[in-house]
């Protein structure tokens, strides 16, 4: 005869197949729910943010973690009271504008190399600046001599009203009032051309510190120029 196996045998291994059967049943339906799970909030600007993990713009928030479904599985409590968070976004802003200011720094140090290769050609744009200052100075003083001149001239022309000022023409008293300003304005217009040509040379002596600094790093101090610039 055939050697069945005692009804008993069956009811001894269900309960631990049952167990078993469970458990991996279990373990298949959590990792799919783990999968689907939805984070949603409403952030302090009022949008409606959704997200497969938890939400950083609500962490002074409740989230709703939702199911496959769309339901509520949880809430999840606020991690950050509303003081806390502030601060937490104010050294995150100032964390980003320094890393700005960085990134920044870098671009202009990379377009200072790019425009001067080496001291030769900083030191020819510096001396084109300065020969672009001269020559403006240049053109002032003439025509201040020609104001010195003209104010020779107009001398002349009062000698004859030297006695009493006040009877001198109109014209002539305004040829004299138009001196004196213009001779003014050249001399000022004069100081503002020396301040700049300062201007121009601090400028250049402060991207001359930078550069050298820029030159050596990027692999040795460059071939260049060794007359000074001018001043």
């Amino acid at each position: 005869m055939p050697n069945h196996p005692h009804p008993l045998s069956f009811q001894r291994q269900r309960p631990g197949m049952a167990r078993c059967c469970a458990l991996l049943l279990g373990a298949g339906l959590w990792s799919t729910a783990a999968q689907a799970q939805i984070y949603s909030c409403v952030d302090a600007k009022g949008r409606r943010l959704t997200s497969d993990r938890p939400i950083v713009e609500c962490l002074d928030r409740e989230q709703n973690q939702l199911g496959k479904s769309g339901t509520v599985v949880k809430t999840i409590p606020p991690s950050y009271t509303a003081d806390e968070r502030a601060r937490l976004d104010a050294q995150r802003k100032l964390e980003a504008e320094q890393q700005a200011r960085i990134q920044e720094e870098k671009r202009r140090d990379r377009a200072l190399l790019i425009r001067y290769p080496n001291q030769g050609v900083h030191d020819k744009e510096r001396a084109d600046a300065i020969a672009q200052i001269d020559e403006v100075i240049g053109a002032v003083n003439k025509r201040e001599l020609a104001l010195v001149a003209q104010r020779k001239d107009i001398s002349t022309e009062m000698e004859f009203y030297k006695g009493d000022v006040s009877k001198a023409p109109n014209w002539l008293k305004r040829k004299v009032e138009d001196n004196e300003k213009q001779m003014l304005v050249q001399k000022r217009f004069l100081e503002e051309q020396a301040q700049e040509k300062q201007r121009v040379n601090a400028r250049f002596d402060e991207e001359l510190v930078k550069l050298k600094q820029l030159w050596v790093a990027a692999g040795g101090p460059r071939a260049g120029s060794n007359t000074a610039p001018p001043r």
